[in-house]
């Protein structure tokens, strides 16, 4: 039986249907380290052949964990493209495009890697800043609205017939207002004019008084006087 090899990566026996090569134990270790490529931290002395098969399966995030994570070792030969790449995706190729503009102009040349921090400062301090005005925006336009409202009043007005008690509004007015005219009350009739008037009342009252007692004594004089005399008479007859 003959076995052929192509470059298909597979093996043909004879006139059979043609099967896959096992995968050796480095394919195996890869493939298990890019199906939990979300624990990956430090890669330690990893050959850059293995972290080129491995680390083009990390989102952003978790590429910038895998650098933070390896201390001391330089990753940049492989994920200085792949930072490129993140850069024109997150932000659009028209800022991808100015980016490199600029360093032609000032002749300086940056990580990729350093640009998409930088320029991901960027973005959230503008988001931050346009958040805040909107929400101040929003706050204006309710509290426009909430001025724009009919509101029920639920306090009764207090009745003009009643006295009101405490520290209300107008209780100062009121008190000063009746302070006033018990004074007031009080000159008047501390007044000279006001006191001969008074008396002369008095004078009047004692004199109808003295008049009245007077017609009442002179009619019950009569009244007794009357009876007199008719007591009087039948005594005049018997003798």
């Amino acid at each position: 039986m003959m076995i052929e090899k192509r470059n298909t990566g597979m093996a043909l026996i004879g006139n059979m249907t043609p099967f896959r090569e096992v995968p050796s134990l480095v394919d195996l270790c890869v493939t298990v380290v890019i199906d939990n490529i979300r624990y990956v931290g430090d890669v330690g002395e990893t050959d850059i052949h293995l972290l080129e098969r491995i680390l083009p399966h990390c989102t952003s995030e978790q590429l910038m964990h895998v650098e933070n994570c390896s201390v001391g070792r330089d990753l940049s030969p492989v994920t200085d493209k792949l930072w490129e790449q993140f850069y024109r995706k997150d932000f659009g190729e028209r800022s991808f495009n100015l980016v490199i503009e600029r360093m032609k102009e000032k002749k300086v040349s940056f990580r990729w890697k350093q640009l998409y921090e930088a320029k991901t400062k960027d973005v959230y301090e503008a988001e931050t800043i346009a958040v805040s005005r909107m929400k101040q925006l929003y706050q204006k336009a309710d509290a426009r609205k909430q001025s724009r409202q009919i509101r029920i009043c639920e306090k009764v007005p207090p009745s003009s017939k009643k006295r009101s008690f405490g520290s209300g509004p107008g209780y100062g007015v009121s008190g000063g207002k009746s302070n006033l005219m018990k004074k007031a009350k009080t000159d008047f009739l501390k007044c000279q004019e006001v006191k001969n008037l008074t008396a002369m009342r008095k004078n009047a009252v004692q004199r109808n008084y003295s008049a009245t007692s007077t017609k009442q004594h002179s009619g019950f004089s009569r009244k007794d006087s009357a009876s007199t005399s008719k007591h009087s008479k039948p005594l005049n007859r018997r003798f």
